[in-house]
């Protein structure tokens, strides 16, 4: 089935992450023109130069007036993917307890996904043509109570209970909303907690790999592709959903 998105304009956030470059990337393969919005213009740039029609927007997601520069640039929008967000490690457990986690790392982590997520809605949601579509990026940390990352956690499953509340709110104007729940990916946050120097897996590795039924860590094109297929015509009738892309590890009890 064509996807139904050439020559449609799409602007995903957190561009120059791994995942957010992998989403660019199934966008602009699917036949979108692409903007890639992040704070580090460097990577953009390189970004673009290796996609047909893509083009730059710095921005801070958390700064409403460059976002909405960034907003000024563009003649159209069919598809918003809000891909930027991340854990802090000041929020999370481990050489601190729970009771040890200041305040405002809290608030920051919320305010990078949560906030992060809520500013591309409001200031790029609204110019989103009919038809179009909102995909933002939740994490299976918002299904399951995972150790460490309880800021993190709370933060994305906020992402999710807006991702519904605005498909309600959206639905009459022709625009879809939903949200995808990635699993375990190596990236530049959790690298170091999933692999060790030679790339061998840590102890923490080991136990996720063993709750995943499918056996290995997910690939950034395979959330690419669920995107993609969100943002696009097979997808018409889905709206207020949150689809996992995990392996399997949010079905399995570990039994």
């Amino acid at each position: 089935m064509d996807s139904g998105l050439e020559g449609r304009v799409a602007v995903v956030t957190g561009a120059s992450g791994v995942l957010g470059g992998a989403i660019a990337r199934g966008l602009a393969t699917a036949g979108a023109r692409v903007g890639l919005l992040a704070r580090r213009r460097d990577r953009l740039e390189a970004l673009a130069a290796e996609l047909e029609g893509a083009f730059v927007l710095e921005a801070d997601v958390l700064d409403r007036a460059s976002v909405e520069r960034a907003r000024a640039q563009l003649d159209r929008l069919d598809v918003l993917v809000n891909a930027a967000g991340g854990n802090v490690a000041a929020a999370t457990t481990g050489e601190q307890t729970f009771f040890e986690l200041p305040a405002s790392a809290i608030d920051e982590v919320v305010k990078l996904n949560f906030n992060g997520t809520v500013v591309p809605c409001q200031v790029f949601g609204e110019a989103i043509a009919e038809g179009g579509s909102i995909v933002n990026i939740s994490s299976l940390a918002a299904h399951r109570a995972l150790t460490r990352v309880v800021g993190y956690g709370a933060a994305k499953a906020a992402v999710e209970n807006l991702t519904r509340w605005l498909a309600v709110e959206l639905a009459p104007r022709g625009v879809r909303v939903n949200a995808i729940a990635p699993g375990f990916f190596v990236g530049e946050q959790n690298r170091a907690l999933l692999l060790d120097e030679s790339g061998a897996l840590t102890e923490r590795g080991k136990r996720i790999v063993a709750a995943t039924p499918m056996g290995r860590f997910g690939e950034p094109h395979e959330v690419a592709g669920t995107v993609v297929w969100l943002a696009g015509a097979g997808a018409s009738f889905v709206t207020g959903v949150v689809v996992p892309v995990d392996g399997g590890f949010d079905a399995f009890s570990g039994i």
